[in-house]
């Protein structure tokens, strides 16, 4: 989530509109699965799920940046790898 969020604040100077669109959409998803982990929520298999989608969406888009932009490189690591703990949660 922090990560993403820091992708989001870089991508508004650079006005990268699609990165900052997936990346507040990750962000939210990911406070809201850690929010119903924390007190064992049974609807967290089907919120882990979707999160996975939406990580996995978030680092491919993050990592067309990658090469430019330091945050977007870190953002799509981070999604990559919450993306493969979400799928193992949902």
């Amino acid at each position: 989530m922090v990560t993403c969020e820091i992708c989001v604040t870089d991508c508004i100077k650079e006005g990268n509109w699609e990165c900052i669109s997936i990346c507040r959409d990750c962000a939210d998803i990911c406070t809201l699965c850690a929010r119903f982990d924390s007190r064992g929520s049974t609807y967290g298999s089907g919120l882990h799920a979707l999160c996975a989608e939406i990580c996995n969406a978030c680092a491919v888009e993050c990592a067309k940046h990658a090469a430019h932009h330091a945050s977007c490189k870190e953002c799509a690591a981070a999604c990559k790898k919450c993306a493969e703990i979400c799928g193992q949660l949902a």
